[in-house]
């Protein structure tokens, strides 16, 4: 390779060229002295502009010609200064700017950028100044831009950020901004940021800034790009980088006293990773925000600090807010001005909606809602509580008049799908204030639940605009789930008990909706499909829908029995219980369908389908395995008798299942007269004769009297339906123990022939 140091004097046009000490060169007689900018070709000189100088500039032409036939460095360099006493800042278009790169090329630039030695009197950095400014040049045409000779120097241009040297040096200066003006152009190409964060320059950029050197804001503005276009890749290649911003920009942003406090409220959301967010920097961040919030502020100071506050609450849930005195009061003020804005922003018809704003005061207001309703190491004082609950409501009810005034062609924005969010969150929790508002209002949700479920594909896309919009700025987090049904059903859930809501509710057809729901949400969940990437809220969603179901299997029998949808769904409970009792970690899931099914199968008990089908007995013989292995005889030190006790698979979720168990025990004793096949059924899977055996090996005031109700109740029902029944329970010794147990009606059952 010819290095630089080494050029020979040349003869160019007239007069000789060399490289002087000062950059200079003397091109022309005439003509004044050519300088180098500041350390060679600034990217400025390469601007596009809208005539064409080509057709103008003979002079550049001449150079152009010069540049071409260049034999050698030292040739190429001469006329590369001339082209850029020819071409001054705004004279050159597109056109002939791509002319003098196809003059020049990428072997030029190269060998400048990777140049050990320089000229005599030539500082070493100079060389490679060069060299970025042309690319600088080359870069401001989009598709040389992401070019590979351009994105293979990315690792070498992102040393130049971070390179030591006199800071004052206008030479390295230009370089730096030439570099960065590189590396926001190959940013600004679709693919630029992939390239970006592979080549290192993430990490780079965060060493800059953090250096606080020449350049160091435009560092943080093309990370905050790079984070905004590719924030998952930018944490994972440059977590602990990122982390030290993050703690330099929230110390700054805790003692911070003027304007630029609300700056960094605007860019800080930018900067919280995916994970876990540093204590220090949660400190940090609520003593600023306190600060802000706590004063008198104008709506643009003001909501900048509420979507921070609401990004927190999103990533962190109230880990951020202190405990005690400060932390209850900031919460409070947190949700009080939350609903202020909504009132505001909401009440009042014709008034323009900031929604991003709204939809981050939302999720303060959500977790409001989260800490009103936790009862053990809550934030807030129950006054506090009982305040808060009664402004949320009056928000709420600011947040049902706007969704009153939604028409069809607003249902697929994504600020709705936030409006309904809330509201969700606040029927989950209560539904006995604004009852009649919420009636009012159950056939608009029961028909928008509809049609984004009928475009499920659509409701993720508004799920994930929803996030953009305040709470995050790129992915939705887990507690944005993907349709508007699921945000419903723990409301929908507490409103099927009560009359008037669930007559509404069975008119406007939300349960044939939730059968589809319930079914199509099933599938996720089928041996075909991985269930260990799905998220829990897939499972949640269907033990709601169980609940759901289950309500109106008790309020309103007749629906149950006359629409055909139940009828489907019946058919997938039987086919999927069987399975579904095998699996590990999914006992509560399997309690809900076991119950349902039962219970549903007492009201079609004549359907062909229960009539001692394959399906039919394969669900009733996983029924009988839930039901009957939640007790086991435990030994205790000390004591010749065993107790009864929970088996351990059913000790952690026993008090979530309980309910269950007893309803599903009741209701399959309720089955047995109804299909004659079941007592026999039973009898053959040895039920009845091992919980007899239990019995018999417990202590009986170890038994808690309602455990006695239901066994009984399940053994009565089965030596009523069937004799081989009655002599397998007398071969077990059944008299003697219902008479240790004082189960009269079995006693009396098993002493008839």
């Amino acid at each position: 390779m010819v290095l630089l140091s080494h050029f020979p004097e040349v003869t160019l046009d007239q007069g000789p060229f060399f490289i002087p000490k000062d950059l200079r060169v003397q091109p022309l007689k005439g003509a004044p002295p050519v300088e180098l900018g500041k350390a060679g070709i600034m990217a400025s000189d390469c601007e596009p502009a809208l005539n064409q100088a080509e057709s103008r500039n003979p002079t550049l032409e001449r150079y152009l010609g010069a540049l071409r036939e260049a034999k050698n460095d030292s040739e190429q360099f001469a006329a590369l200064l001339l082209v850029t006493k020819a071409v001054k800042a705004g004279d050159i278009d597109a056109k002939t700017r791509r002319r003098i790169f196809d003059a020049v090329g990428f072997t030029f630039p190269n060998r400048l950028l990777t140049t050990k030695e320089a000229p005599d009197g030539c500082p070493d950095h100079v060389l490679r100044a060069l060299g970025v400014a042309l690319l600088a040049c080359f870069c401001s045409d989009p598709e040389l831009a992401a070019h590979p000779q351009v994105l293979n120097k990315i690792p070498i241009l992102s040393t130049f950020l971070t390179a030591r040297g006199d800071p004052d040096d206008a030479a390295r200066r230009s370089m730096v901004d030439d570099t960065y003006q590189c590396l926001t152009a190959v940013a600004g190409t679709p693919r630029g940021p992939r390239h970006l964060i592979a080549g290192g320059t993430v990490s780079a950029l965060c060493q800059a800034y953090l250096g606080h050197g020449y350049g160091f804001d435009q560092a943080l503005a093309l990370l905050v790009g790079l984070l905004a276009a590719a924030e998952t890749q930018c944490w994972k290649e440059a977590e602990p980088d990122l982390l030290a911003v993050l703690r330099g920009l929230s110390e700054d942003f805790q003692k911070a006293e003027d304007a630029s406090k609300f700056e960094l409220c605007q860019l800080l959301p930018l900067f919280l990773p995916p994970t876990t967010v540093p204590s220090e920097c949660l400190r940090d961040l609520q003593a600023g925000l306190a600060r802000i919030l706590g004063s008198k502020l104008s709506s643009w100071q003001r909501n900048p600090a509420l979507k921070l506050a609401a990004r927190l609450a999103h990533a962190c849930g109230s880990d951020w807010i202190p405990a005690g005195s400060s932390g209850s009061k900031f919460l409070a003020l947190l949700v009080n001005l939350a609903c202020v804005e909504v009132r505001l922003a909401l009440e009042e018809t014709g008034t323009e909606v900031k929604e991003d704003v709204v939809t981050a005061c939302y999720a303060l207001m959500e977790l409001g809602i989260q800490e009103c309703t936790r009862c053990e190491q809550s934030l807030l004082k129950e006054p506090q509580k009982v305040q808060l609950v009664s402004i949320m409501k009056e928000a709420i009810g600011a947040v049902i008049h706007y969704l009153q005034q939604v028409g069809p062609e607003k249902q697929k924005e994504p600020f709705v799908f936030a409006s309904v969010r809330i509201l969700g969150a606040w029927l989950a929790e209560e539904t006995s204030s604004l009852r009649k508002e919420v009636c009012q209002l159950l056939p608009f949700l029961v028909r928008y639940a509809k049609t984004l479920y009928e475009e499920a594909e659509e409701a993720n896309d508004l799920s994930q605009q929803v996030a953009t919009l305040a709470i995050s700025p790129t992915t939705p987090g887990p507690t944005w789930p993907g349709d508007a049904l699921r945000l419903l059903l723990p409301g929908w859930c507490h409103l099927t008990v009560e009359d008037g809501p669930r007559e509404i509710l069975i008119k406007e057809g939300a349960p044939s909706l939730l059968c589809k729901y319930f079914l199509q949400q099933w599938e996720l969940t089928s041996p075909g499909h991985d269930t260990s990437v799905l998220p829990d809220s897939v499972e949640i969603g269907l033990q709601t829908c169980c609940h759901i179901f289950l309500n109106l299997v008790v309020t309103a029998p007749g629906l149950i029995k006359r629409d055909a949808c139940f009828t489907s769904l019946m058919n997938t409970l039987m086919a999927s219980l069987p399975s579904l009792v095998q699996q590990q970690g999914r006992l509560l899931l399997a309690a809900n369908v076991a119950t349902l099914g039962l219970l549903m199968a007492r009201l079609l008990s004549t359907s062909p389908a229960l009539q001692g089908t394959p399906a039919s007995r394969g669900f009733f013989a996983a029924a009988i395995l839930f039901l009957s292995q939640s007790h086991v005889a435990r030994a205790t030190p000390g004591s010749e008798q065993a107790v009864l006790a929970l088996s351990p698979d059913y000790e952690g979720v026993w008090a979530d299942l309980q309910e269950l168990w007893f309803l599903g025990m009741q209701a399959f004793t309720g089955c047995v007269p109804l299909l004659p096949w079941l007592a026999p059924a039973a009898l053959r899977s040895r039920w009845p004769q091992e919980l007899l055996q239990l019995l018999g090996s417990v202590s009986p005031n170890s038994v808690k009297p309602e455990m006695v109700a239901a066994y009984q109740g399940v053994l009565v029902e089965l030596a009523r339906a069937n004799r081989l029944c009655r002599e397998a329970m007398r071969l077990q010794a059944g008299e003697e123990t219902a008479s240790h147990y004082r189960m009269a009606a079995l006693e009396q059952c098993l002493a008839e022939p």
